[in-house]
């Protein structure tokens, strides 16, 4: 009785006495870690004093209910505490109870002479000096009232998002470790859904995050298994079909291109390690990992799956969820830089489009500086962009936006309207927009979602010079929506395209946000416009939303094509610089060439 444990780690222990059932195992007989060398770290993780919480980002098929069954076990047999399990529901929680747990304990002798079967209920097994409750996500009630050392809540992202009438179950599951507040410990597992789901949120919020490495038997460099990685033959003239690509389908190694079979993943896997991608500290633990390294899974196998899911939104979501353990995201209205390259039309920078019958402009306003865009329209909504930069000073925006723009026939446009951000130096928007009124509005993004794409207000500052001025309020998902669908449109009627030579820096920025779904308080889901990355620049986005609402303004979708369009001609002997590029400028050069103040 009062022997002390033994000094196992949960890998050593669950190698030494862990059993596996031929009723839920593929493999059933005793546990070897050997066969899944990727969870050895995870379940190690358990005893490192330093770890608080451990997060598992995982995919089917990697063993990892075996894994929080391996941490239980070695619970009861080496450190008994008061353990709670949580299922998303507590029917799920009982067939588990009767078809895992209560196998697991009668088929390892440790843990059978310590269960106390007759005093024990299906969702509450006692054993000598603790008890493993397990509850459901959907019942309040089985989270409650119980203190508790150990919590384990297994595929969280399928929690409801309040148990009944109370809070957040995980929170409340929490709540119960109060009483062990220096030794607790909180394990959490599950496929991840939605970059907003629970488990992928604890992922980017841990204190450490690690993924799997595995050396190339070729050349030995350690790499991540990624699914871009999976080759299979294309046949030139059709498709693959999923099944000659499962036949054919191999992994090329990322550093030297070698050709990567099945037959070489066990002995990569053993000499395989973790090693951290980001880390602040080591209370809260991360791992991820997804169906490629499983040893049931072929590299066929996963080139089969996408295939035959490809072209279904719901298959392809459950192959991006449940074999590469990814978030879904919704990339029919995911742009990228690329995308607005291939968008550049025949103009140069400053050229005034044919087809052209109005221009806008919008400013995005920084603490210190300017992004502005000057856009083209034309009929069916087909716009250009034809100038775009940096500007410091409000003097530098008010000369951009006065300057003449030439088409190819030496017609001369100028900015029609310009739509000016006030979120910042509101009041410098606010009077600027009042000294030029007859081109400049100031405009203010909706922080909710609007019925249409913009809503009008008054500016009621009895100090502004812009007192009783109409403020427009925009809803920036409605104008993204619109940017990113037309920019899927090839070049044409209807397109949103920019100049020819466009930036890569312009690109990037049009493409730094991306549409996901976002959970509100009440647990409604909507989708919204997000930044790809924390500190991704936006601006020239944010200034095209304000010149895309200039041109709403201007009503530019009823505009039509005439058949013979006067233009006024320009006057050749007036004592004006051309550049080049027909980007109109007086003489002076102060500013740069392509629009650039920097």
């Amino acid at each position: 009785m009062f022997k002390p444990p033994e000094r196992l780690t949960v890998s050593e222990w669950a190698d030494k006495y862990r059993v596996l059932d031929a009723k839920t195992s593929a493999e059933p007989g005793p546990w070897r870690t050997a066969r899944t060398p990727y969870l050895q770290g995870i379940m190690d993780a358990f005893t490192d004093p330093d770890i608080e919480e451990i997060i598992f980002v995982k995919p089917t098929q990697v063993g990892g209910t075996e894994c929080l069954n391996n941490i239980v076990g070695y619970v009861i047999a080496q450190d008994p505490s008061p353990t709670l399990i949580v299922y998303p529901t507590l029917e799920l929680a009982e067939y588990t109870s009767k078809n895992r747990v209560q196998p697991m304990i009668n088929l390892c002798p440790v843990l059978k002479e310590r269960y106390q079967e007759k005093e024990s209920k299906i969702l509450e097994l006692q054993f000598d000096g603790m008890y493993v409750v397990l509850s459901g996500a959907n019942s309040p009630a089985s989270l409650a009232s119980r203190p508790i050392r150990y919590l384990f809540m297994d595929e969280v992202d399928k929690f409801p998002p309040s148990a009944g009438k109370e809070a957040d179950p995980r929170s409340l599951a929490r709540e119960r470790t109060k009483t062990f507040a220096h030794n607790k410990k909180i394990f959490q597992t599950s496929t991840p859904t939605r970059k907003n789901g629970p488990i992928w949120q604890e992922w980017e919020n841990a204190d450490d995050q690690r993924r799997f490495y595995v050396p190339c038997p070729h050349c030995g460099h350690y790499q991540t298994l990624r699914f871009k990685q999976i080759k299979w033959p294309k046949p030139a003239d059709q498709d693959p079909s999923p099944e000659d690509a499962r036949a054919t389908a191999y992994y090329e190694c990322e550093q030297c291109r070698g050709i990567i079979t099945d037959g070489h993943k066990p002995g990569m896997l053993r000499a395989g390690r973790w090693e951290s991608e980001r880390k602040t500290g080591t209370r809260k633990t991360a791992f991820h990992l997804n169906a490629i390294y499983s040893p049931w899974v072929r590299f066929g196998d996963v080139a089969y799956e996408f295939l035959k899911s490809k072209d279904f939104p719901e298959l392809l979501m459950n192959f991006i969820n449940s074999w590469l353990a990814e978030p879904w995201e919704q990339t029919e209205v995911k742009m990228n830089s690329d995308l607005v390259l291939q968008r550049q039309s025949e103009y140069e920078e400053g050229v005034v489009p044919d087809g052209t019958m109005l221009i806008t402009g919008g400013v995005d306003v920084q603490k210190d500086h300017f992004y502005y865009t000057i856009r083209a329209w034309g009929t069916s909504m087909t716009s250009w962009n034809i100038a775009h930069g940096i500007a410091e000073t409000w003097d530098q925006i008010e000369y951009v936006m006065n300057l003449l723009y030439q088409d190819k026939q030496g017609n001369t446009y100028q900015v029609n309207l310009c739509a000016i951000d006030s979120g910042d130096r509101t009041d410098e928007v606010y009077d600027f927009c009042a000294f030029n009124q007859e081109w400049a509005v100031p405009v203010k993004g909706s922080s909710n979602p609007l019925l249409s794409r913009y809503k009008v207000s008054t500016i009621d500052k009895v100090n502004s010079k812009a007192h009783g001025m109409r403020l427009y309020l925009v809803d920036g998902n409605q104008y993204k929506d619109m940017i990113a669908g037309r920019l899927r449109r090839p070049n044409g009627p209807g397109s949103w395209m920019v100049y020819k030579g466009c930036d890569r820096e312009y690109a990037e920025q049009i493409c730094a946000e991306e549409k996901v779904i976002e959970k509100k308080k009440n647990g409604a889901e909507v989708e919204v416009w997000k930044p790809k990355a924390t500190h991704a620049a936006n601006h020239y986005l944010d200034a095209e939303v304000y010149a895309a609402l200039a041109a709403d303004l201007l009503h530019v979708r009823y505009l039509q094509s005439k058949t013979n369009r006067e233009q006024p001609e320009i006057n050749k002997t007036q004592p004006v610089e051309y550049q080049q590029n027909n980007f109109i400028k007086p003489n002076s050069n102060w500013i740069p060439q392509k629009g650039r103040w920097l």
